[in-house]
């Protein structure tokens, strides 16, 4: 898939978990308990222990889903990543070299920024889309909104205070898509034997989008 897709895909999708777990097995179940809701799109974050095997297992297992790098921090990650078979790459911060890396070899780069400087110097580096991390620590969705209106043509994942209760006002405040973590990536429920929870939860996120979207269209 080239950037464009990926890219596309990643609007379409509306969303995007952020993959976090303990081991390579049960960040395999998440993945399999958030793709039975329906999401087409997976995050998964270097913090998991062996991500780089969970990236590319999925990458030749699941091939129906997007499978994207996150909490990359540097080009040598990205690039390792990306030999893996990542389609996009995130960031929780700006880092120029990762950018210029990505741009190099056309995949989708995601850096994150929070400040109007950060998210301006993160775009005229070369971001595809710019996430704005932590979002809910500086007001959620009223700081996205505050952002878009004087920066409408930046795409922004607001990442960190996106729940099912906000999910709507982010997408409202201009969101190109969400980043979820915690809300949806219930490892809890997993290790609990409960994985129908986590695939409720992602049906109602893309339902919350689906709703939006033909409100917006209508």
């Amino acid at each position: 898939m080239d950037k464009s897709a990926v890219l596309k895909t990643l609007e379409e999708s509306g969303l995007v978990p952020v993959m976090r777990a303990d081991s390579v097995e049960r960040a395999l179940a998440l993945a399999q308990a958030i793709s039975a809701g329906g999401v087409k799109v997976l995050e998964v974050t270097m913090t998991v222990p062996g991500a780089m095997e969970v990236i590319r297992r999925l990458v030749k297992d699941r091939p129906e889903i997007l499978v994207g790098a996150g909490t990359v921090l540097d080009a040598e990650t990205a690039r390792a990543c990306m030999l893996e078979g990542a389609q996009f790459i995130v960031s929780p911060a700006l880092n120029l070299q990762t950018i210029e890396l990505c741009r190099r070899y056309s995949v989708a780069v995601l850096p994150g920024a929070l400040t109007p400087t950060e998210v301006i110097s993160a775009w005229e580096a070369g971001a595809d889309v710019v996430k704005v991390f932590p979002a809910g620590a500086l007001g959620g969705a009223k700081y996205l909104a505050s952002l878009k209106g004087p920066l409408p043509q930046i795409p922004m994942i607001p990442t960190g205070g996106v729940s099912l209760a906000t999910a709507a006002e982010f997408l409202r405040a201009g969101a190109f898509a969400l980043g979820v973590g915690s809300d949806l990536v219930d490892a809890k429920a997993l290790a609990e034997g409960r994985p129908e929870v986590i695939t409720a939860t992602a049906q109602k996120y893309l339902e919350i989008v689906r709703q939006f979207r033909g409100q917006a269209t209508a």
